[in-house]
């Protein structure tokens, strides 16, 4: 699987909890130093077993299992004298966590995070029927988070929030990875607005749809936009069940914004509505060093080939994994445009482990090489056309980053149609 990167699984928890139904992402964790435990109390016994069971595991399975056999040259028995005692000594899921993501972090890789048994339950839940506040949070600075987008209907948007705005408090504490959400139980939240005032709103979660993984919007004429929330299974198949209903001449925008990736299976899939068979578009690299070619297969519905039509990817800095490879891969190709923001550069492969706790662990499990040669680790995507949409536009409703994709889609048509040689008159 490719999986979402640390630093991403921040706005995707936040996410998860309080939208209905956002993409997939598999860790917490939050790059920050440890402080002392001195004035934290004393755990239990059962609490301060448990505990040692899972940074255990942890750091065993970094040890045996990692991309790199060598750490990128941390020296990790030194982590574990650091960090095993302040784990050990933790009183609550929240500290736990922090300590293992302190020594995380020390891999400097967005794929090494692990989440609490809460945090998990809530990804189990992201397509299901469930409370939400109705907002997504993308992380700031210590414990505050920047509201991303208000849901349409939600309990959010009829508590007049607004992207943007940042999070300090819920019931006067910080998000943490024991937070829950019910339905009926009020919650006071404490924001700042973009003027730096404090915004101080009550609302009460209630039961929502999720949101779909896919989705298609064929309002505007001569294109079609397919929204890809995560790279989950049955995208390629619904993929091209889409594809196969829109005519040839018909533009295609694939929406990757905010995705966290997921299954390198289902990009693979993507990809195959787009790219010939058997042709080689990435190479992964795993721990015992020998590459693999990846290339594409069969796996895009019903359709016997790739289409035809003009493609565009959008994209942004919170497009991941998957959703950094997939649009890698046809720009390359030149099979694609990629408008948007540079992407988060978060693309090695990796995998989950359940913890003893029922937290998990994701760790990256191989590297990846684009078709061109380049590692996109750390580097990211560059978008063939840059375009940033302010938190006015979200507010607004505008996005000029699709009006962007459209318009270049639009004027290569026009550019083919104008050097398209001219018939000769018959004589």
């Amino acid at each position: 699987m490719v999986l979402p990167g640390r630093r991403a699984f921040l706005s995707l928890i936040a996410s998860a909890v309080l939208l209905a139904g956002t993409a997939f992402a598999p860790s917490i964790a939050v790059a920050q130093t440890v402080e002392t435990l001195d004035s934290v109390p004393t755990p239990s016994r059962d609490r301060a077993r448990m505990n040692t069971r899972v940074f255990d595991t942890v750091w065993n399975l970094v040890r045996r299992q990692y991309y790199d056999p060598n750490l990128h040259g941390l020296d990790w028995n030194a982590a574990r004298e650091t960090y095993r005692a302040q784990a050990i000594a933790a009183a609550d899921d929240r500290d736990l966590y922090r300590v293992l993501s302190a020594m995380l972090d020390l891999l400097d890789d967005d794929h090494a995070g692990a989440i609490s048994p809460a945090v998990a339950r809530r990804q189990d839940q992201q397509r299901t029927r469930r409370a939400v506040m109705g907002i997504s949070l993308a992380r700031q600075d210590g414990d505050q988070w920047r509201i991303e987008n208000v849901r349409a209907g939600s309990p959010a948007a009829e508590a007049g929030l607004q992207p943007g705005w940042v999070l300090q408090a819920i019931d006067g504490q910080s998000w943490g990875v024991d937070f829950d959400v019910e339905e009926g139980r009020a919650l006071q939240l404490d924001l700042t607005d973009e003027a730096g005032v404090l915004q101080r709103v009550s609302l009460v979660p209630r039961i929502m749809d999720p949101i779909p993984a896919f989705s298609v919007d064929a309002s505007r004429p001569g294109v079609v936009v397919l929204r890809v929330e995560g790279f989950e299974s049955g995208l390629g198949r619904w993929m091209g069940q889409q594809l196969a209903a829109v005519p040839h001449e018909t533009d295609v925008v694939i929406d990757l914004r905010g995705n966290p990736g997921g299954l390198l299976l289902e990009a693979d899939a993507a990809l195959s509505c787009f790219l010939p068979e058997r042709q080689e578009w990435a190479t992964r690299v795993s721990r015992n060093g020998r590459p693999m070619t990846m290339a594409i297969m069969p796996g895009c519905g019903n359709l016997t080939g790739p289409v035809t039509n003009d493609v565009a990817l959008l994209v942004d800095g919170s497009s991941r994994s998957a959703a950094e490879l997939t649009p890698a891969a046809l720009q390359e190709s030149g099979r694609a445009l990629v408008v948007g923001e540079h992407t988060a550069g978060a693309v090695l492969i990796s995998q989950d482990s359940p913890l003893p706790d029922g937290g998990r662990l994701t760790l990256s499990r191989a590297d990846y090489i684009t078709a061109g040669g380049v590692r996109l680790e750390k580097r990211g995507v560059e978008p063939d056309i840059v375009v940033v949409r302010t938190v006015e536009e979200r507010r607004a409703g505008l996005d000029p980053a699709l009006d962007a994709a459209i318009a270049a889609l639009a004027r290569q048509e026009t550019a083919r149609a104008t050097a398209a040689p001219t018939a000769s008159p018959g004589f």
